[in-house]
Parts: C-alpha cells; structure tokens; sequence
C-alpha cells in the first residue's frame, strides 16, 4: 500500500496540471479507467487517450486546456477535467463556466466523424469536470448530472451528457470512515484532500480501501518528490496570485477613481450655484 506518511509534503491532485498527470501516465491506465466508469455509472474495460499533450514548460498561461481526452471500448468520448480557479461571474448563475462546458462538450460531440454513416450511429459524448469550488451553492448534493430532457423531465436523449463533480461540497463525506464511502466519494475526497495533512487518515484509509486509489497515491508521492514539479507547482501558484492581486487591485483603482469623480462632480455642482438639495436630485437622477 501507497499510505503517505503524516509528515509528507504531497502535491494537491486540485491542481488541473497534477490532476492530468495522475490520470494519463502510462503506468496508471486503470486508474483513468476506473475514475470514468465511476462517474458515468457504466463498466469500461478499455480506454484510449487522444489528443493530450501539453507543452512541457507552460507553468503560467495555458496555451492548451488541461484536460483528460479519451475514447471508452464503446467508442463513446470523454473528457475529463479538473477546474481550479474561480471563474469571473456577473451575479450568482456562473453563466461563463456552464456555457464553457457547454460550448466545449457540444464541440467534441460534433467533431465526429459523420460522413458516410447514419446518425443513429455517432457515440456518446461525456464532459466530466471536477471543481473545487461552489458551482450550484444553493444544491446540497455535490454531484450534478446533465442531459437533453423534455419539460416533464423525460430524457430526450443519451448523446450528450455533463458530470458537474462540486469537491467544496464534501464536508459531511469526510466525517465518514473510509469504509463507508462509496466509490464516487473516495475518489472525490483523494482529489480534493490528498494534501492536507489534517484528513490524511482518511486518505490513508482510503487507499487501504481501493486499489485504483492506492496506484494513483503510489504516482503522486512520486510526483510529489520531484523537484521540477514542485518547481513549476510553486510558479502557477505564485502566477495565480499575482492575477489575484493584480485583480483586486484594478478593481479597487477603478473605485477609487470613480469616486474621485464623483467627488469633482459634486463641487462642480455646488459651484454652478447649485442648493443641497439639487446636488442629490441631480445624483440621484444620474
């Protein structure tokens, strides 16, 4: 068994870039095997990835999605996906990171090959996503899934699917002892915990648990072990926090300039002659 030591300074699987290497190296085809089956609910004996190299020095801007692209022993394609970093959103629907999953299953479900054969014949398509934070926060339930359903609820059909995976949703499940977990859940708790020190005993016993799991430990302690990944670990962090701050810090610009104008607006107001009480009908008119 791959337990980790207590002390051990693990890599976060959260990370999309560590994530992709626990799922494509070519000693650990069955864990990818089992990751798939497990969440779209159907035996898979047989994967093969496509379309899945990532420039090996990209340790800030991602000129390739990190993403997990293979084709299942029934032709069916999925993409498998770990989404890190909080998405931009006006309001509380997060438009831009459904229409991006959205936009991104559609187009590898139409990417087929259709020439020359009946359209009762393409596969299925399936997006899984995996995220670490709150995509629905008002859903108890830290696991959606999507397909075309008629207004009653009746499924239209099976050839598109989305597997919305909510890790931030997982407190409850990790009071639980490893035992008692279902499948689903020991692989969203290794996603989301394996590198905090505060639930490694659940981790360990996770991996006492499923073999998959312990093969996926085994390839992130080495991970972990390597200097070069802890390298370029340290430089997306650090990228992702000075986009942070220099976000914030935009932001707070922007308020600050603007209420600078305001201020302008106000005694060029009360310099025209204007009363109090006309200053704020004119702000409040605009």
């Amino acid at each position: 068994m791959s337990k980790f030591p207590m002390d051990a300074d693990i890599l976060p699987p959260s990370d999309d870039r560590i994530f992709k290497t626990l799922l494509t190296h070519p000693d650990a085809k069955q864990v990818l095997i089992d990751v798939v089956s497990t969440v779209i609910e159907r035996k898979v004996v047989d994967v093969q990835l496509r379309n899945n190299e990532v420039p090996p020095m990209n340790t800030d801007e991602k000129h390739e999605r990190f993403d997990v692209n293979c084709t299942i022993d029934t032709g069916d394609q999925v993409d498998v996906e770990m989404h890190c970093l909080k998405r931009e959103e006006i309001g509380e629907k997060h438009t831009n990171f459904i229409n991006k999953y959205v936009y991104y299953l559609t187009d590898l479900h139409s990417s087929q090959k259709s020439k020359g054969i009946e359209y009762s014949d393409l596969v299925r398509t399936y997006q899984i996503t995996f995220c670490t934070t709150a995509v629905f926060p008002a859903q108890v339930d830290y696991v959606s899934r999507f397909s075309l359903r008629t207004q009653d609820g009746r499924q239209l059909t099976d050839q598109i699917n989305m597997v919305i995976i909510e890790l931030s949703k997982l407190s409850d499940t990790l009071k639980k002892p490893a035992g008692k977990l279902t499948t689903l859940e020991m692989w969203a708790v290794f996603f989301g915990y394996a590198s905090d020190p505060v639930h490694r005993n659940l981790i360990n016993g996770i991996i006492d648990e499923k073999e998959e799991i312990d093969m996926a430990a085994q390839l992130l302690q080495e991970v972990s072990q390597d200097e070069r990944e802890k390298a370029i670990q340290r430089s997306r962090r650090m990228a992702e926090t000075d986009r942070i701050s220099d976000l914030l810090t935009a932001e707070r610009r922007g308020k600050i300039e603007g209420m600078q104008q305001e201020r302008e607006k106000v005694l060029s107001l009360f310099e025209q002659g204007l009363s109090l009480e006309e200053v704020k009908q004119y702000l409040k008119n605009n």
